[in-house]
């Protein structure tokens, strides 16, 4: 073979790119490379491969979740406030229902010479204490703070507290002997006394301790140990509190006014 026939042989061999093997004739498999879509498929790869990886979750969902979390929350917070004014008003009408202290009684009125009962109660604000003529110092004190209290009331609201002197010595407080004591009070106090079993049955209605001999004479000498506390009752004859030695008359006065207000939000027992 010439040099010239050589060259045109490995020519051809080249342009046709195929590979003889004996029998048959096997065209070589040819591979196109596009390099400018290999990005695009690997960064589209990437994107799947985050997504998978976080889900579904994406700022549209962020703000669905913050938004049912702050409604829940105004919910639940709501819900809880229902919760306490129920409870609330649950206390109300366990206290302003049936009273603690207080109830029926009749007893005499030493200045009207009538019976006064519970029913006199009724209308107005009344502040009552139990004590004795006889006593040395305390009971001269408590009604002095008693007619402090009435007397600011009545600057404030007008006459509607009455002050009521309930002795718990009915031995020796006859009605004469308690229109001279309560003179140096509150011009309106109101004194009351009875037999031993009308007194007995009161204090026992205003849960009131005291220990006057059930056989005392009026001149027999004795100290009568009693329950040192005044009772501020509402309009309708209800227990509101009651007030101990060491309760000033602010604090007396206070308390009023808060019962006042609570008590113009029930027309119900006003009517």
């Amino acid at each position: 073979m010439s040099a010239r026939s050589g060259r045109q042989l490995s020519r051809l061999l080249s342009q046709k790119k195929r590979i003889c093997v004996p029998g048959r004739t096997i065209q070589p498999t040819r591979f196109f490379s596009t390099p400018s879509q290999q990005p695009s498929q690997e960064g589209g790869f990437q994107k799947a491969k985050d997504k998978a990886a976080v889900g579904v979750f994406d700022w549209k969902a962020a703000g669905l979740f913050i938004a049912t979390g702050i409604g829940l929350y105004f919910y639940f917070e709501h819900h809880k406030a229902q919760v306490q004014e129920q409870k609330r008003n649950e206390l109300k009408k366990l206290k302003y229902g049936k009273p603690f202290v207080g109830g029926p009684f009749n007893l005499l009125d030493a200045k009207a010479n009538t019976r006064f009962t519970q029913d006199n109660l009724l209308g107005k604000w009344s502040i009552i204490y139990f004590g004795f003529t006889n006593c040395p110092d305390v009971c001269p004190e408590e009604l002095d703070k008693m007619t402090e209290v009435v007397d600011r009331i009545e600057k404030s609201h007008g006459e509607m507290v009455q002050p009521i002197f309930i002795s718990c010595d009915p031995a020796r407080d006859t009605a004469d002997q308690l229109e001279k004591y309560l003179s140096d009070f509150h011009p309106r106090m109101v004194g009351l006394t009875g037999t031993y079993e009308e007194v007995k049955a009161t204090c026992k209605a205003y849960r009131v301790y005291f220990s006057t001999p059930p056989n005392a004479k009026p001149d027999d000498d004795y100290l009568v140990d009693h329950s040192i506390f005044f009772y501020l009752m509402d309009p309708a004859g209800n227990f509101i509190e009651a007030f101990g030695k060491t309760s000033t008359a602010d604090a007396v006065c206070l308390k009023f006014d808060e019962a006042f207000v609570d008590w113009k939000q029930r027309p119900q027992e006003r009517a």
